[in-house]
């Protein structure tokens, strides 16, 4: 018997709303969902590791990986890195019945929507508001005062576009938020 090609998981939210948070913790609690790493332009931050965290690839590989249209998706951010979801590593998972999750910026997940369709929920995971936001990423300490404005830029852009995803989830209460998440991505995972 042929196994159900699984479907596609996506959250998206702006730097410093949880999503990487809530992410992980659905991939601990759900078996059937696995996790897509993308390919980055950017070196890893300690404790990365390649192939788990992500795909880490030279400018030039990447680049060659574009030209062989091996990415779904890729993006270019405002200081020269690269994102991108490679094609083979998602069919892959998708054939086995699993349901990938993806982690990815807001034009990352438009365009998984526009390639995955009906097979293809997107979750938009939302701060409160702009000074929450701008307080979680002063928490983490990653952000010199240059790379927190473009940001709480690019946060404010990424908000405006929240209403075209399936769901819009609110994080004031991490486990509220997860739950609702969680509620979300299981009824879509059993229908």
């Amino acid at each position: 018997m042929a196994v159900k090609p699984g479907k596609v998981v996506v959250i998206t939210a702006p730097s410093g709303a949880g999503k990487t948070t809530i992410a992980k913790k659905l991939l601990n609690e759900i078996p059937k969902l696995v996790f897509s790493v993308s390919g980055t332009t950017r070196p890893p931050r300690s404790g990365e590791v390649h192939g788990k965290d992500y795909y880490f690839l030279s400018r030039k590989e990447f680049d060659r990986y574009i030209e062989e249209g091996e990415f779904i998706e890729w993006e270019e951010f405002y200081n020269g890195t690269r994102y991108g979801t490679l094609r083979s590593d998602v069919e892959s998972h998708r054939e086995k019945g699993y349901f990938v999750l993806f982690d990815v910026e807001v034009n990352g997940a438009v365009s998984l929507k526009n390639v995955f369709g009906s097979d293809c929920i997107t979750l938009f995971i939302k701060a409160p508001d702009l000074q929450t936001l701008e307080n979680r990423l002063k928490s983490r300490g990653t952000e010199s005062e240059q790379t927190l404005e473009l940001r709480l830029e690019r946060a404010k852009m990424e908000i405006e576009q929240a209403q075209k995803f399936d769901y819009v989830v609110v994080n004031d209460d991490f486990e509220k938020a997860y739950a609702r998440v969680k509620s979300i991505v299981d009824t879509f995972m059993n229908s």
